[in-house]
């Protein structure tokens, strides 16, 4: 059984300091920029591999968050003091999410605001990126594969406020049509896509949270159709798309159940789907996969460690909960996976680094369990 995570690791604090700089404006040259981030992937790929995953990443370490690092390649974004989105969960509970933001748990991020037309105008960053991996990779024969981490359309738009495109449809149809440059040279340099698709889950509390649960199934229907024009061209078994309610400590009491956004879900073009499945709030959610017909070219990579408590799974927990799902798609189907990222934001998480490898560790050791009792 292979082994994979969300994408997103620990930066060592040089990098974070690079990518905050870069962020806020202050020079910072290529050459060194090249030096700090590929030193990083370099590490981050020994340690994955150290750990047994199959499936690596670059832990997105040049990135300083999975959605918001777009303003540095395309064009119609500035920066403003627009109120950040909030989930909904958090306002239920006004005192713990205050105390959160009091003790900095939060991430810190200039939030960028659509006020222009977009178009993917810096190529640059990308290249890096794509550079970077592949000298972290290749001539290794100790690993399985490759992946690189993009943003939906659909969470670009739940993050950066739109105030250019006369609706939604129209900032999301723009969103897409330039992230495909983004997506279609993932692939080409031979590196699985990996779609990150929060507002396919946790758009539902932020996004939407002011509509009914149908409206929100109509509008992730609409979020999903972007999505599969902007792969129009990119094989599905090239593509896995993760599914998120949201990579924090919180009641996530208002995240929507699996059941409803299933069909949607399955119907995207992606054949891998990376998915919440060892946390409390959904690790019941199994039942809903067992109970559903999943097309047969689709593979599940559930989530069978929690990736927002530093809580060391048991392997033996890791194999039974994989066992839940090769019952139901059988275990050439099943990839071992995290249920988010262990640094969504550089700088903030509540993962300790080394507690990361130490769980991406369980995870390798709990598959090879499942495994042996195939």
């Amino acid at each position: 059984m292979l082994t994979t995570h969300v994408g997103s690791l620990p930066r060592p604090q040089e990098v974070v300091d690079v990518v905050f700089a870069q962020d806020d404006g202050h020079p910072v040259g290529d050459a060194e920029f090249e030096r700090v981030v590929g030193a990083a992937v370099a590490d981050r790929v020994a340690h994955q591999v150290d750990a047994g995953v199959d499936l690596v990443s670059d832990g997105e370490m040049s990135k300083i968050g999975y959605a918001t690092y777009v303003r540095h390649r395309l064009s119609g974004f500035e920066l403003d003091d627009v109120p950040r989105a909030t989930p909904a969960d958090l306002d239920a509970f006004p005192r713990f999410r205050d105390r959160q933001v009091q003790s900095g748990a939060g991430p810190k991020y200039k939030r960028p605001v659509c006020r222009g037309p977009i178009s993917y105008e810096h190529r640059e960053p990308l290249r890096r990126d794509l550079a970077a991996l592949h000298a972290a990779v290749d001539g290794r024969d100790d690993m399985a594969g490759a992946f690189m981490n993009a943003p939906s359309p659909g969470v670009i738009a739940l993050f950066l406020p739109n105030e250019y495109y006369a609706s939604a449809d129209e900032y999301l149809a723009a969103i897409g049509a330039a992230m495909r440059d983004e997506y279609e040279a993932i692939v080409a340099a031979g590196f699985t896509l990996q779609i990150d698709a929060p507002d396919l889950a946790m758009g539902r509390h932020i996004m939407y949270r002011d509509q009914p649960d149908e409206v929100f199934v109509q509008r992730a229907a609409l979020h999903i159709d972007a999505l599969d024009d902007a792969l129009r061209d990119i094989p599905a078994d090239q593509v896995r798309l993760h599914l998120c309610w949201g990579n924090y400590e919180g009641p996530h009491h208002f995240d929507i159940p699996v059941q409803k956004i299933i069909g949607e879900i399955l119907r995207a073009k992606p054949s891998t789907i990376l998915f919440e499945a060892a946390n409390p709030r959904h690790a019941h959610e199994w039942t809903v996969w067992r109970d559903t017909p999943i097309p047969d070219e689709k593979v599940l990579a559930p989530g069978v460690v929690d990736t927002s408590t530093n809580y060391i799974e048991h392997p033996e927990l890791v194999a039974q909960r994989l066992r839940q799902f090769t019952d139901i798609v059988g275990p050439d189907r099943v990839i071992a996976g995290t249920d988010c990222g262990f640094g969504t934001w550089a700088g903030f998480g509540p993962i300790d680094p080394d507690i990361c490898w130490a769980k991406l560790r369980t995870l390798t050791d709990g598959a090879a369990l499942a495994d042996k009792r195939r």
